[in-house]
């Protein structure tokens, strides 16, 4: 097959010499799935289209940390993503929890045409403009999730709520586009180009015609799509794309922040902010200017940091259960009294993880966004 030999190529499959290190750093391995990279990584060498409808090939979450791990830099998360695409082609997708709703709503906003509430989330109390402006803050599908997700009293609207809030404390008055549609991480990652590259069209239009230089996002997958994947349909000058997270790290001594007493705080590193694009310090260095926080690393921390285990909505099973779990272990092992978040998908996934009645309150811990930490500590 062509395309597997194209694919070994990029992804460098072919310097694997069967060691098995990324099997046994791969997390969904450890909690015992059947996950194995090393069998798809040689599956491509072979060049049979048999290693696409593999059922595993969908259990990958996509995490990176093999990758980190790998003594000749196989490129697996990039190898992974090429053979979904080309599984999809072929009709194989993931078995997606709740039903692939999530999925539909972004191929709805792939076709156009819907009216969309983007902007029922804004209170009076924030300045925003619909159209042009120097400053584009990213929402997300942040307002999909919270709808999504009530039952589980997800709040990740707190955070971009808190993001705009920072920035007009700034003096910035950003954009935030009734107009904006999912920026397209997931159905990429699962295989369907086409439909990502009609979201990714529309918005990397949309920031241009507002005139932005700067886009901000709170969000780790948005992030990691607008400065990876966008890069191909970026046309003149584009913006400088930062996180929440780097953006209040340039900023913090513009802001007057007090303190409410001593606060202990764990963070969880996001794979996509991570892993993915190297961003560990500005989180830290936003939590330690913070007047009363003290930050206490959990075991696994930046580029050994565990996945929230659910970036893509394909894995949502007893394995991201194990991992969760372990993960809010490790949280609560720090003695911190407030799990800090810097991706929507990670509070999510963690806080369906604390809804399990068999697990009681030995999992269960405060979680909060970076930004909503931020911008409760604003004088």
């Amino acid at each position: 097959m062509v395309e597997l030999a194209e694919a070994a190529k990029k992804a460098r499959t072919w310097a694997c010499y069967d060691c098995g290190k990324c099997t046994a750093s791969c997390p969904v391995a450890r909690v015992g799935g059947d996950t194995t990279p090393r069998r798809h990584v040689l599956g491509t060498n072979a060049g049979g289209d048999g290693v696409l409808s593999d059922g595993t090939l969908f259990s990958c979450l996509t995490c990176g940390l093999c990758e980190t791990r790998c003594p000749v830099q196989v490129s697996y998360t990039a190898l992974v993503r090429t053979l979904r695409e080309l599984a999809f082609r072929e009709g194989v997708e993931p078995e997606c929890p709740h039903g692939g709703a999530l999925q539909s709503v972004m191929r709805m906003m792939a076709r156009g045409g819907t009216q969309q509430d983007r902007l029922g989330w804004l209170g009076q109390e924030l300045k925003t403009e619909k159209n042009k402006g120097a400053v584009f803050y990213w929402t997300g599908c942040t307002m999909y999730y919270d709808a999504f997700f009530s039952d589980l009293q997800v709040t990740t609207l707190n955070g971009s709520r808190a993001a705009v809030r920072l920035l007009n404390a700034l003096g910035i008055t950003p954009v935030v586009s009734p107009e904006e549609r999912c920026c397209g991480h997931d159905l990429l990652w699962n295989g369907d180009r086409t439909s990502f590259e009609m979201l990714a069209r529309h918005n990397v239009r949309l920031v241009a015609e507002s005139g932005a230089e700067l886009l901000v996002t709170s969000c780790a997958e948005c992030l990691r799509t607008w400065r990876l994947d966008y890069t191909p349909y970026l046309e003149g000058k584009p913006p400088r794309i930062l996180h929440i997270s780097e953006f209040l790290a340039e900023h913090l001594g513009e802001l007057k922040l007090r303190g409410d007493g001593s606060r202990r705080v764990t963070l969880q590193d996001p794979c996509r902010l991570g892993r993915h694009l190297g961003v560990f310090d500005p989180p830290r260095q936003v939590l330690a200017g913070v007047p009363g926080i003290e930050l206490r690393e959990m075991r696994h921390a930046r580029q050994a940091a565990l996945c929230c285990a659910g970036g893509t909505w394909s894995n949502c099973d007893r394995y991201a259960k194990r991992l969760q779990v372990e993960r809010l272990h490790e949280a609560r092992a720090t003695g911190a009294e407030l799990l800090v978040t810097t991706c929507p998908k990670c509070q999510i996934h963690l806080r369906c993880a604390m809804h399990d009645p068999r697990r009681g309150d030995e999992i269960e811990i405060a979680m909060r966004d970076l930004g909503e930490v931020v911008a409760g500590a604003l004088a």
